[in-house]
């Protein structure tokens, strides 16, 4: 008898729906699965072998055959286990259910239990989408499944009771999903602007940077506090919306980073990689692509420490990204797209010893060594970074005051306006910050008072800026000018951006 029951795949962050055909005919025993499966899939067989017999029904010793259609998509991961489990035993004949407008996710194990599944949210959004607005799930993955509107959960944690369900023993345990409880964002006193002694320069410069999500790099010598200040971004970012959360929850579902505690996200990412990194690693790839750290960083900070030592051909490969908001990852099997719109937050010493241009302690390295040392960060990478500031060395007396700077939460309220102003000038777009207008945004939004034009004029002369650093001084400033609840882009708006254009020698 043919059996045939609806699964879901993943395909880059996207589902995709695959039927699970089931066929038990006569013959020697013998359990293939066919359709481009990969090892896990391949492995399901014993799961399933010993989950059914643990499970109190008959494995049929007779020739099997599941067939995951479409045939020419790769398969892969243990979410088929339940699926094959649940066709042999309608081909078999020892459960009567109709179950053709029903999407089945679920890992099992030997003793007929269910398992956290990655990548539930996109699968069950596909499955949604394609009429099947009935799904049956893990218990430990209903609140996730849940985010997903007009979908019916049905929570199960074994396969005796879907068993039982189906045989109408008992009632279906229908997922009654829980209200989403309103964004706060937790300030911890080790991540406050208020803790962190001097640098008022660099703290305004961070609140411009997560006012508009402009790329940041910060130079300066070892112990200055780069590090430590930006590990205070996430507590003076805007919160994410409804729409944001469920882009970053989608991804963390996908790599199987999401806590089973927190079904959405609600808090910014914030990664910090070493500079030990791959490649792959860092952009995403692998054979079946997953996302690397830039999409892990979506619609939140990419924190890249000791930038030079990340290597030129590695940071070459952010340049894409950093312009398009999207990286694209192409293989045999097909290209797969993953978003990566984040902020980019560099810190890095001026030479090898750290102690270049600092006035308290002597640099050791030689001129090539330094000018060496700076070029490992090209022109180009540099171009596309919006404010480059220099931390300098903290005195004494500032470290000994204890006196408190700025809080954080003062900080946000003024960051939190600034946003605002910009969803409402870019509503009805898909633009959610000044960092992402294109030349025609800029031309639109970037009203430039006159004093404000000649001083940019005589920037591009004296500077030699290219047009992207036109645009991005523009693009800068028009925060600076939000932060002020300002109309139009002034004169010392404009000075203050130009102020943070890298000033070392690429």
């Amino acid at each position: 008898m043919l059996a045939k029951v609806i699964s879901c795949a993943i395909v880059g962050l996207e589902g995709a729906i695959v039927e699970v055909e089931t066929d038990i005919s006569p013959g020697l025993p013998s359990f293939t699965v066919v359709g481009l499966p990969d090892t896990a899939v391949q492995e399901a067989r014993e799961r399933v072998r010993a989950a059914i017999r643990n499970s109190g029904c008959t494995f049929p010793m007779r020739r099997i055959v599941v067939n995951l259609a479409p045939a020419d998509l790769k398969k892969a991961g243990p979410a088929y286990d339940l699926p094959i489990a649940l066709g042999i035993l309608l081909s078999s004949e020892q459960v009567f259910a109709n179950v053709s407008k029903t999407l089945i996710l679920g890992e099992l194990s030997l003793d007929g239990s269910l398992r956290h599944t990655n990548g539930v949210l996109p699968m069950v959004a596909i499955g949604v989408e394609q009429g099947y607005s009935t799904v049956i799930v893990p218990d430990v993955d209903a609140r996730e499944a849940s985010l997903v509107k007009d979908a019916r959960i049905i929570a199960i944690n074994s396969l005796p009771q879907l068993i039982s369900c189906l045989r109408g023993e008992i009632e279906e345990p229908v997922y009654q999903a829980e209200e989403v409880e309103e964004y706060e964002l937790p300030i911890s006193t080790e991540t406050d602007l208020a803790y962190i002694k001097g640098q008022e320069h660099v703290k305004r410069a961070l609140e411009v940077a997560a006012a508009g999500t402009h790329n940041t790099v910060m130079m300066g010598p070892p112990g200055s506090g780069k590090t430590l200040l930006a590990r205070t971004l996430p507590s003076i970012f805007p919160p994410m919306t409804s729409e944001e959360s469920l882009e970053v929850t989608k991804i963390y579902s996908v790599s199987g980073l999401l806590p089973s505690d927190t079904p959405l996200i609600r808090q910014r990412p914030f990664r910090s990689p070493h500079h030990t990194i791959s490649n792959a690693g860092l952009v995403g790839g692998g054979h079946l692509p997953r996302p690397g750290e830039i999409s892990l960083s979506h619609r939140g900070v990419l924190f890249l420490d000791e930038l030079p030592e990340f290597g030129h051909t590695l940071l070459e490969t952010l340049r894409q990204p950093l312009e398009d908001k999207i990286v694209t990852i192409s293989r045999a099997q097909g290209t797969v797209s993953f978003p990566a719109n984040f902020m980019l937050v560099g810190a890095m010493n001026p030479c090898p010893c750290g102690y270049f241009g600092d006035p308290l302690r002597q640099c050791t390295c030689p001129p090539s060594v330094v000018s060496r040392y700076q070029r490992r960060i090209s022109g180009p990478f540099i171009d596309r970074v919006d404010i480059f500031v220099e931390v300098p060395h903290i005195e004494y007396e500032k470290l000994s005051d204890d006196r408190l700077g700025e809080e954080s939460s003062k900080v946000q309220e003024r960051v939190i306006a600034a946003s605002e102003i910009q969803r409402r000038r870019f509503s009805g777009t898909l633009l959610v910050s000044n960092s992402e207008m294109t030349p025609a945004e800029v031309r639109e939004f970037c009203k430039v008072e006159d004093a404000a034009q000649s001083l940019l004029k005589s920037a591009m002369k004296q500077l030699y800026l290219s047009a992207r650093a036109f645009h991005r001084i523009l693009k800068l400033a028009r925060t600076i000018a939000d932060l002020e609840n300002a109309d139009i882009i002034k004169a010392h708006h404009v000075a203050e951006a130009i102020q943070y254009r890298p000033r070392i020698q690429l």
